[in-house]
């Protein structure tokens, strides 16, 4: 009989903890649709559109910083005087990297056309390529990195950030190279303005690659 007592006893406890634990921490939890909408919609609007943001940026900041780029000419000349001193006055660094970026914009005589580049020559007097514009697939962070207009902690993520720099080279192949190649013959001026990427000195400076994102006849 005791016995008996004492396993309906312990059935009690059990049965009572358990209704505590399932009122405490329901199983299913039941939210009115209106609810359910907004966080969606939240959810939805916080997504980050790199497409979208690119749209904006490329017409309200991008194109205008040609103003605010080196005379690709002087920076030509600085580059071959002293390679250090051009790139304490006109370069930039991002984070740790040891590479660095330049803005330029100018206007360059073409001397070349190859498949995934066109050589200028900046200086009035030269039949070297002084300049070389990128014309292939383009990959990295040249553009997005190079104006020094973005900030990766003004984003939420580095994938968002990331994926400004796909959609700016995206574009550029799009938009930007099929101009260039139209208009690239040799003796042809060009004016463009863009960024160069400095990973190896000996090899990205004479000449300069520049990522373009304006290129017109000049």
């Amino acid at each position: 009989m005791i016995s008996r007592q004492r396993k309906g006893i312990t059935w009690l406890v059990i049965t009572i903890g358990t209704l505590v634990l399932l009122y405490l921490f329901p199983l299913i939890h039941i939210v009115s649709l209106d609810d359910a909408n907004k966080a969606t919609a939240k959810a939805t609007a916080a997504k980050f559109d790199p497409v979208k943001f690119v749209d904006t940026f490329w017409d309200s900041e991008l194109l205008p910083s040609k103003s605010a780029a080196v005379d690709a000419a002087t920076l030509v000349a600085k580059v071959k005087a002293d390679p250090a001193k051009a790139r304490e006055q006109h370069g930039r660094q991002v984070g740790l990297s040891q590479s660095y970026f330049y803005h330029v914009t100018g206007v360059g005589r073409v001397v070349s056309v190859e498949k995934n580049f066109i050589g200028l020559a900046i200086s009035p007097d030269s039949e070297k390529t002084e300049v070389i514009l990128e014309a292939g697939i383009l990959f990295g962070n040249t553009v997005r990195d190079g104006t020094g207009l973005l900030d990766v902690n003004d984003f939420n993520n580095t994938q968002d950030f990331n994926a400004i720099s796909t959609e700016l080279n995206r574009r550029i192949e799009a938009n930007v190279l099929p101009t260039l190649r139209e208009i690239a013959t040799v003796g042809a001026e060009v004016q463009f303005t863009g960024c160069v990427q400095v990973n190896d000195e000996d090899s990205d400076l004479q000449p300069l690659k520049v990522v373009p994102f304006i290129v017109e006849a000049k």
